[in-house]
């Protein structure tokens, strides 16, 4: 079919690519013609001529873009909301905006089915594989490490053995209720409710995010619960597995038992290992992106999600596999990747995690419109209150054996904020909507709808106030300044050293350990040029710079960086009086170098010191060293001496001795005059000779003055004598006046 060139049409390009276009279109129309017609099997006659559809300018084709195009929608339509939600500050400030999504989810849900419209529902295909991982990636990858591991003690204990109290005592007490419920419930055993108290008994990270994030509550608090919430998970899947095969054999023995336990400890540290296998190879590989800074983010992400579906193959614990994959992998990844790179892996998580959030509030809404539900009063009663009544019981009695061990006790404010915001979630009824549909099962589902929703709305909209009430400490918004990372890790290296000196093998030791490994072996393997040798201290003051670089330039003030100002632009004139030594580039880089090796070494390995097993100086002789000793013995037995209170002395016994009776009644007098004046002066200047003595007391005889002391040192081991300061005259003349003396009795 030939097409008339168009007369009169105006000779642009415009106009010869629309014509070149039609004639393409036109063509292969025409081409197209004889197959359709050969393959329908008509056949027109030689005489009549056969007219030809129409091209189609416009097509509508909504089943092939049906399912991305509804996602979107959905995705817009939760943004939009959000957005609304937080343009109206007196409701976004009672209301928690979980609530707000799942209020969306029930109209959207309820409006579907008023039309007849199939409502989607939430799967577990489509919640385990799609929308959690992102929220958990984001929670693992920025887990604040320090407040972590410093309660991870606690967080175990609220973890584990808190989750097997709601468990065991969520499946026994229902199991009692059905007992006594009546002929409806006489039918669900005790594995049935064992495997129903496993489902409730969890903890919900992403409601526990959505809720807590919002109220700001003190650093503490908010690790304990979503540090609980994060780790409670391999338990949760353990027991969940555990009674739903149970349930289906009917029987338990002691062996089951025992590979319970087993599969706990496989499940939670299998878990463990192959996120931090994936976590060391994401590492290793950004070693090598220097010169492709674009796919440094798809790394993060890739190997994050490959670490979960790993883990998922093995029925191990995903969340603990992704979070261990990202606390493993983000110190080594930010020393290798660019600013650039960082920060987009920053945003993208934070706002995928945001819109799996959304999604999960939604489809949580829309699905308990489109599900099936079998309501019974007892048994959902019985459930919203055993699990208000089990959280708290097990959180105080665990608080009270905690707060033996910690030296930061938890106060009873801080136990009704760790009990009261145990939410659940989502986890629960995707667990919950895995169950065989049957009678039962469905009532399990529209009791654990009931506990979510109880715990987001109700708990969620009156936590906020209650710790306003409560005046429970809130959150600090300050970012870290160099000083305090200097002091936080003086203190780090002190009670270290004070471990070691205590002999006592606590924490810090065990951090000091595995600080000196990651620095001697890992460090340099993961971590690409001289960065790995760079000291922490050093490494977080780059950080700070950058960030205060970018805030100066995102506000506009750029003049105030150094790098930009004028002063450093102009060219400078060096000063005729002051030459300045001019460095090589080498040398320059090889004093960094050795700047950067040596200035952070602290707790260097010493030789151990005694006081009595000093070396020898090679440079002096033995006598130095004898006098040494001695001097030092010497200077401790006088500081004893100095701050000790000296007992009292035992007077010694009167000594007589014999004078002349001319000398008696000048000596008397001048001994009264001594006595009356308190003075010994006068004693001094009267004369003792040998020749006229007499029997008098030795205390009364008058002392000589004082000389400087002659001969050599006295022995140190001697015990402390008052008289030791006098000389050897003074010890002759009273060893004489001793002998002449009477010995006999009076």
């Amino acid at each position: 079919m030939a097409v008339p060139p168009g007369q009169g049409a105006p000779k642009t390009h415009l106009a010869v690519a629309a014509l070149l276009a039609v004639l393409l279109l036109a063509a292969s129309a025409s081409g197209d013609a004889p197959t359709d017609r050969a393959s329908d099997g008509e056949h027109h006659p030689p005489g009549n001529k056969t007219h030809k559809k129409a091209f189609p300018v416009l097509d509508l084709k909504y089943e092939h873009v049906k399912t991305p195009f509804e996602i979107s929608l959905w995705i817009l339509l939760a943004l939009l909301m959000k957005l609304g939600f937080h343009f109206i500050p007196r409701v976004s400030s009672i209301v928690p905006e979980s609530c707000l999504l799942i209020v969306v989810g029930l109209l959207v849900g309820g409006f579907m089915k008023a039309i007849g419209e199939k409502a989607p529902v939430l799967d577990d295909t489509l919640f385990f594989l799609y929308l959690l991982p992102p929220i958990i990636l984001d929670a693992g990858y920025f887990l604040p490490i320090r407040p972590f591991t410093e309660n991870l003690g606690t967080i175990l204990v609220f973890a584990v053995v808190g989750t097997l109290w709601n468990a065991f005592f969520m499946g026994g007490v229902m199991y009692g209720i059905c007992q006594i419920g009546g002929a409806e419930l006489g039918g669900v055993d005790l594995l049935s409710c064992l495997l129903f108290g496993s489902i409730v008994s969890a903890v919900d990270p992403v409601a526990v995010l959505a809720v807590f994030e919002e109220i700001h509550i003190n650093e503490l608090l908010h690790i304990l619960v979503f540090g609980e919430s994060l780790l409670n998970d391999a338990v949760t899947v353990v027991l969940y597995h555990l009674f739903k095969e149970f349930a289906q054999v009917g029987s338990v023995t002691v062996g089951d038992a025992f590979l319970g336990v087993v599969c706990f400890f496989v499940v939670s540290l299998g878990g463990i290992l192959v996120g931090a296998i994936y976590g060391v190879l994401g590492a290793f590989t950004s070693r090598f992106t220097s010169h492709t800074r674009v796919i440094e983010p798809l790394f993060v992400f890739l190997y994050s999600f490959m670490a979960y579906l790993s883990a998922e193959v093995f029925h191990l614990s995903g969340i603990m596999s992704l979070i261990s994959c990202g606390v493993m992998m983000r110190p080594y990844v930010e020393a290798n990747i660019s600013h650039k790179s960082y920060t987009t892996i920053k945003y993208f998580l934070k706002m995928w995690s945001n819109i799996s959030e959304t999604l999960i509030f939604i489809f949580l809404g829309v699905s308990t419109v489109a599900g099936k539900h079998h309501w019974n009063w007892a048994f959902v009663g019985g459930t919203l209150v055993m699990c208000l009544v089990s959280r708290v019981m097990g959180v105080v009695g665990l608080t009270y054996i905690i707060n033996k061990f910690r030296i930061v006790k938890l106060t009873k404010k801080d136990q009704f904020i760790v009990a009261y915001g145990g939410l659940r979630g989502a986890i629960a009824y995707s667990l919950g909507f895995l169950l065989p549909k049957q009678k039962k099962n469905t009532m399990f589902l529209t009791a654990i709808i009931t506990v979510i929703y109880f715990t987001v709305f109700v708990q969620g909209m009156t936590i906020r106030p209650l710790v306003e009430l409560l005046a429970v400490k809130k959150k600090k918004e300050s970012k870290r300044s160099i000083n305090e990372e200097i002091h936080t890790q003086f203190l780090d290296n002190l009670l270290t050293g004070i471990e070691d000196v205590c002999g006592h093998y606590g924490h810090h030791h065990w951090k000091d350990k595995l600080s000196r490994f990651n620095k001697t072996y890992v460090k340099k393997w993961l971590i690409a040029g001289d960065r790995s040798s760079e000291p922490q201290l050093i490494s977080f003051y780059n950080k700070l710079e950058m960030k205060q670089a970018i805030m100066l330039v995102e506000s506009g003030s750029s003049a105030k960086l150094p790098g930009l100002s004028m002063q450093n632009i102009q060219p400078k004139v060096e000063s005729k009086g002051r030459v300045l030594p001019r460095i090589s580039k080498g040398r320059e880089e090889e004093i960094r170098k050795i700047l950067r090796a040596n200035l952070q070494r602290t707790r260097q390995r010493l030789r151990s010191y005694s006081r009595h097993d000093l070396l020898m100086d090679p440079f002096e002789d033995h006598l130095s060293e004898i006098r040494f000793r001695k001097q030092r013995v010497e200077m401790e037995r006088r500081m004893s001496h100095y701050l000790t209170v000296p007992a009292n002395q035992e007077e010694t016994p009167p000594v007589r001795r014999v004078r002349f009776e001319s000398d008696r009644q000048d000596y008397t007098s001048r001994d009264r005059s001594s006595r009356d004046c308190g003075d010994d002066h006068a004693l001094r200047q009267s004369p003792v000779s040998v020749d006229s003595m007499n029997l008098l007391d030795e205390s009364s005889l008058p002392r000589p003055p004082q000389r400087k002391r002659q001969g050599p040192r006295p022995d140190p081991e001697r015990r402390f004598n008052p008289r030791e300061g006098q000389d050897e005259e003074e010890q002759e003349t009273l060893k004489q006046l001793r002998r002449l003396s009477d010995p006999g009795p009076n």
